[in-house]
């Protein structure tokens, strides 16, 4: 299965870290059209009760990312993830990793199985799997700086 993962350490305890990701994903989240989660756009991200991840669209439609498969407070976080032109059968997963580094937090976000969504799919855009893979790399870069921007980064 392939992946993308990207890395950043943050002065902050795994535990402050994994609250941040979690709590504040409303906040730091940043849209980006190319990988928009709804055709109307991403809304407002949230962890509802630690069982899935939402977003609420600005007319108030709740639309379900997925559901979380591991909630580890200052350790790890997982849940799949599905756009709304998924099929049903259609989904990734996203792997959070929040691992202690000295006095920092090493948070590390693996998103896997773009492979099992077809290239002429509108959320690959085309691309082939590498190039689709190195966009979306870019995306959870800019997501994790705007993350980061809330806790001091090395």
């Amino acid at each position: 299965m392939s992946a993308v993962i990207v890395s950043l350490r943050v002065k902050a305890t795994p535990d402050d870290a994994f609250d941040v990701f979690t709590q504040e994903i409303g906040a730091w989240w940043r849209p980006k059209g190319l990988f928009q989660l709804t055709p109307r756009g991403d809304g407002v991200l949230s962890f509802d009760a630690q069982e899935r991840l939402i977003t609420t669209l600005p007319t108030g439609k709740v639309f379900e990312i997925g559901k979380v498969t591991a909630w580890a407070p200052g350790e790890k976080l997982a849940f799949t993830w599905r756009q709304a032109t998924f099929a049903p059968e259609q989904q990734t997963e996203v792997i959070v990793r929040f691992e202690p580094v000295g006095d920092e937090t090493r948070v590390t976000v693996e998103h896997r199985g773009w492979d099992a969504i077809p290239q002429d799919h509108v959320a690959r855009h085309g691309f082939p799997l590498m190039v689709f893979q190195q966009r979306q790399a870019e995306h959870w870069r800019t997501l994790l700086a705007s993350f980061g921007q809330r806790l001091p980064t090395v």
